[in-house]
């Protein structure tokens, strides 16, 4: 078998992801090719399109939500994804799992004794008959004679589980607020989700978008176990490498795997963004120190990054006032000038899509740590 490098694995990897070249797809197409985007926070798929597409605007992604053609909705690994209706009813009947360990780690205690399809049922009918916060859907259930005593937000979180809820607008519209607020995927989409997906399909856009990876990258960014056996029926549709570790490696035999000189720009990626949370091994994208000091910033706040020669080098955030935007940039270790440059460059169009343009616009460049 041939062996993929850590250059070569990163270079595929932005090659699948458009952040080699920025693509001429429209937001819905590019969603449905990366199988969504990590969505816990709201603004961070706009940025995460806004990195990959030639000409994005926010009112793209703005009217994709309020027409129902995209959705924010717990799926792999248990978080939020903003993904396509059409891949909503495909991947949360294939998370279900995921939700039902949650549900049975975190909430067992506080469930206990209760007939889970009937809390299910009137959860179902509350957030159906309008779009509930999850707090006033607990304090909804609480008030029922069958759960009295019981902890709200345990109940809550018992429905997210049994009933694939979504985040309706203007939640995710951008410009706008408002408390998150939750309705059935059925009844927003006016479909059922999807009775028998196939799980086969959903690897295969993995390794379409992410891969050349391992069992344990597939399982990693799906949150789920066991999918061995998928791979392993898979097989004889795929090529077979291995890494500079020895483990096996599979994708698409056509995907594009270019090679480990091909030029990388400076790419600023967004916050919470699965390009550097769907492998197990993720030296492919940033090395061991940065990998480090990324995952150590507090309250499950995962930060902006930028990319330098494809790889983490550094932390970006936008800090705003009414007549100021401001990009902060901290570099992880020391940068050339031409690296400084074109990082100075790409923020410039960076604050341009994410800020007013009557603010006045500045960046900070800070010295590394």
């Amino acid at each position: 078998m041939d062996v993929l490098g850590v250059r070569e694995l990163n270079r595929a990897l932005l090659a699948r992801q458009s952040l080699l070249e920025r693509s001429a797809a429209s937001a819905l197409e590019m969603i449905e090719r990366l199988v969504g985007l990590q969505a816990q926070a709201p603004w961070p798929p706009y940025y995460g399109l806004w990195s990959r597409l030639a000409s994005f605007r926010q009112d793209e992604l703005a009217h994709l939500l309020t027409g129902r053609q995209v959705v924010r909705i717990g799926l792999m690994r248990g978080t939020v994804h903003l993904v396509s209706a059409a891949d909503c009813r495909t991947l949360r009947p294939l998370t279900q799992p995921i939700l039902d360990g949650a549900l049975r780690s975190t909430f067992r205690r506080p469930l206990d004794g209760i007939e889970l399809p009937a809390l299910f049922a009137a959860g179902r009918a509350l957030v159906e008959s309008r779009p509930h916060t999850m707090s006033e859907l607990g304090a909804r259930l609480a008030e029922d004679p069958r759960w009295t005593g019981r902890a709200p937000a345990a109940l809550a979180q018992a429905v997210r589980a049994g009933v694939p809820l979504v985040q309706v607008p203007p939640r995710g519209v951008w410009g706008m607020g408002g408390q998150t607020r939750v309705t059935s995927a059925e009844a927003w989409l006016g479909r059922p989700l999807h009775s028998a997906p196939s799980i086969e399909d959903v690897v295969l856009r993995y390794l379409a978008a992410f891969g050349p990876a391992t069992v344990k990258d597939v399982q990693t960014w799906m949150g789920v176990t066991r999918l061995k056996p998928v791979l392993d029926r898979l097989r004889p549709r795929l090529a077979v490498f291995r890494d500079d570790r020895g483990k096996e490696l599979f994708d698409l035999p056509d995907a594009p795997r270019p090679g480990p000189d091909t030029e990388a720009p400076v790419r600023f990626v967004a916050e919470f963004d699965n390009i550097l949370l769907s492998h197990a091994d993720r030296r492919r994208i940033m090395s061991e120190e940065a990998r480090k000091r990324t995952f150590a910033v507090p309250n499950g706040i995962f930060p902006g990054t930028f990319l330098v020669d494809g790889f983490v080098r550094g932390t970006w955030r936008i800090e705003r006032s009414s007549k100021t935007a401001v990009l902060h940039l901290t570099p992880y270790d020391p940068l050339d000038i031409a690296t400084r440059d074109a990082l100075v460059a790409e923020g410039s169009r960076l604050l341009t899509f994410a800020a007013d343009a009557t603010a006045d616009h500045d960046i900070v460049l800070a010295e590394h740590e």
